[in-house]
């Protein structure tokens, strides 16, 4: 499709990126006119880009897809206004640790006692490295 403008993702954010691929057509197969409709000529230029064969069935079925998940994204922005914080994962992300307390320890020789090998109170591990 000649005439698209230029998307460039890293100086676009997604939110302009979706009005730039939307358009206010029917979407004859869900019975809806938004502005969330892309069409199977955008999705034509999209595989064109990627350099992906599709048929004329494929086009329009996914057009119809991603029209679906494009309302389902515009619904979900309805209602997570500004008030709302973004998340981006359910649970707070931080380390719960308990306290650090020493406690009982083992002795050199109990550590040793059931060692392969050991000398120096140090356990002897097969050379890896070929270094001494």
């Amino acid at each position: 499709m000649l005439g698209q403008p230029h998307i460039d993702p890293i100086r676009t954010g997604p939110a302009k990126r979706l009005d730039l691929l939307t358009s206010k057509q029917t979407d004859e197969r869900q019975g809806m006119t938004e502005s969330s409709a892309i069409t199977p000529e955008q999705v034509e230029h999209l595989a064109s880009l990627s350099r992906i064969a599709m048929g004329e069935d494929e086009l329009k079925s996914l057009a119809g897809d991603l029209s679906t998940i494009l309302s389902n994204v515009a619904r979900v922005n309805e209602v997570a206004g500004d008030d709302v914080p973004a998340t981006s994962h359910p649970i707070a992300l931080s380390n719960v640790l308990r306290p650090d307390v020493v406690g009982e320890t083992l002795t050199s020789e109990q550590a040793l006692a059931s060692a392969p090998a050991s000398a120096d109170d140090k356990f002897l591990v097969p050379q890896i490295l070929g270094e001494e």
